[in-house]
């Protein structure tokens, strides 16, 4: 209903002959006081209705087309149902009403809590009072989920909780990540694993076109409302990092903490679906990341609060899960790929608290200064946040990351060369891949990011019995094929050539194989040449 003026009356104990004369007098005296554009009655508390009481609501829905009655007991949906009253309009069912009271919380999410109710069931609560719609959501999205292979439980039952709403869900004698995390810490390892096979699998969904929100969407309105908190341009350096992130359709979940991944019996399933979106997965570590240190970076105990163990534990998880999931426990990659990850997550943070400050002015206020101070550090160091870029492998010493400027060139022939060096390579070989390489680096310094500079990735392999030399120049600039680029006629006198095209033409001459590909927003170009 897209009525802002919504008015709703309620409908209580018996309407029949001898009351609707004076219960229609008093809903159109309310009515005509209020003068909405739509009516909802609800009739929580109405027990008894006869064809008097039905001729009422004729009337009221004469003037209301749009209509709707809420919170129908069966015994008097059934009279509606049989009487047509049902096509005609609206009308929703009661739920049926549950407690939480002294029950344990098995998961927690941004919008609301999980509870155990027996030993079968739990119920997700929400904080929303009007949750009917986020309900829906949830329950489509879990559906897909599980269509689309993620281990997830679906609910069976829609319930009152209080002056809200809850989903019921069946997960026999399910614990919570957190709850192991926090009574049993000599598991963390299988927890990691677990944890991380789960997220992989997500991770590696492609989800139809239009199925679920872009999670990059929602992240750059927030970095766009913070971005001017910071000084000296960082602030539109840091939205158009954000911007940049390549585009994915790929599952992200979007609140994947151990709250929210449970152990039910063997079964490890994944709970609390209504943020599921797609995305690149550094709007997942963004998340994880809040959860596990940035909400608690200033306060330690807030951690302890919220996931039930200690930040100590929390900071542990986090480092295993990213060594886990990169593969690498070497502590310069594992740090490179975090500062990525920290510095998107420093500027929802900040736009988060900025709009939900708690009661203590002066947390508030150091709390943003401390996310503010180290945002404005690592954005110091940081050029993409793209965390598929090769440039973070930064531990293999085949890799050189560098500027993209014809500044560097030398930088990267002499990295190239006491590569070739190394391997004995003969000082004619020497000198055409040297041709080829600069050909390559100085088109990608010129154009990849122009005007601006970039970062530039060159990989020099050497492998095989009759050595194979592979050179990989990488960037994440404005897609460009110099394969496709016609070859020029070198029959043609001086005065009929075209301008360009030498570079690399002289490449392909030189190298055995010359390959082009644009993969995860970036320029890869392969040369390959039998030494």
């Amino acid at each position: 209903m897209a009525n802002e003026n919504i008015l709703k009356l309620e409908l209580n104990g018996r309407i029949d002959s001898g009351n609707s004369e004076s219960v229609a007098e008093n809903l159109f005296a309310k009515l005509n006081e209020a003068q909405p554009e739509a009516l909802v009655l609800d009739a929580e508390n109405l027990e008894y209705i006869s064809s008097a009481g039905l001729r009422v609501i004729l009337r009221i829905n004469r003037s209301y087309p749009d209509l709707k009655i809420i919170n129908v007991s069966s015994d008097v949906y059934e009279i509606l149902e049989m009487t047509g009253f049902t096509e005609m309009m609206t009308v929703e069912k009661a739920y049926r009403r549950v407690s939480v009271e002294g029950c344990e919380v098995i998961g927690e999410g941004f919008n609301g809590k999980v509870y155990r109710i027996d030993k079968d069931n739990v119920v997700k609560t929400y904080k929303n009072a009007d949750a009917l719609a986020e309900i829906q959501h949830e329950r489509e999205v879990a559906r897909l989920a599980l269509i689309l292979g993620v281990p997830t439980a679906i609910s069976y039952d829609v319930v009152k909780v209080g002056d809200s709403y809850g989903s019921v869900f069946e997960l026999l004698n399910a614990k919570s990540f957190a709850k192991i995390l926090a009574k049993e810490p000599e598991r963390m390892d299988f927890c990691v694993e677990e944890y991380v096979k789960m997220l992989k699998k997500i991770h590696a969904i492609k989800v139809p076109a239009g199925k679920l929100p872009s999670i990059k969407e929602t992240t750059a309105k927030k970095i766009e409302r913070m971005k001017d908190l910071l000084p000296d341009g960082l602030g539109e350096k840091f939205f158009e990092m954000v911007k940049a992130i390549p585009e994915s359709e790929n599952m992200v979940h979007g609140d994947f903490h151990t709250k929210n991944i449970v152990l039910a019996g063997d079964e490890v399933l994944l709970i609390d679906m209504d943020t599921l979106s797609v995305g690149d997965p550094i709007f997942e570590f963004l998340h994880m990341y809040c959860a596990y240190v940035g909400y608690s970076e200033y306060n330690p105990e807030i951690v302890l609060q919220f996931q039930g163990y200690s930040a100590e534990i929390s900071r542990t998880f986090w480092r295993k899960t990213l060594e886990a999931y990169f593969g690498t426990d070497d502590k310069k990659v594992i740090d490179a790929i975090e500062d990525k990850i920290r510095c998107i997550s420093y500027g929802y943070l900040i736009d988060w608290k900025t709009r939900h400050p708690g009661d203590d002015q002066a947390e508030n206020e150091a709390t943003i200064a401390l996310w503010k101070e180290r945002l404005i550090e690592v954005l110091g160091r940081l050029d993409s946040l793209d965390l598929n870029l090769i440039a973070i492998e930064t531990s293999d010493p085949n890799v050189l990351e560098i500027d993209a400027s014809v500044e560097k060139l030398q930088d990267v022939l002499d990295f190239l060369n006491a590569k070739l060096e190394a391997a004995d390579c003969s000082a004619k070989v020497r000198m055409q891949v040297n041709i080829a390489v600069e050909e390559i680096f100085v088109n990608i310094a010129n154009y990849a990011y122009a005007p601006e500079v970039g970062k530039a990735a060159i990989k020099v392999d050497l492998s095989g019995e009759s050595p194979t030399l592979t050179v990989t120049l990488i960037d994440s600039g404005i897609p460009y094929d110099p394969t496709g680029k016609t070859d020029p006629d070198i029959t043609l006198s001086a005065e009929e050539r075209q301008i360009g095209g030498l570079g690399i033409f002289m490449t392909k001459k030189i190298m055995d194989d010359v390959s082009y590909e644009r993969k995860d927003g970036k320029n890869i170009l392969t040369m390959k040449k039998t030494l």
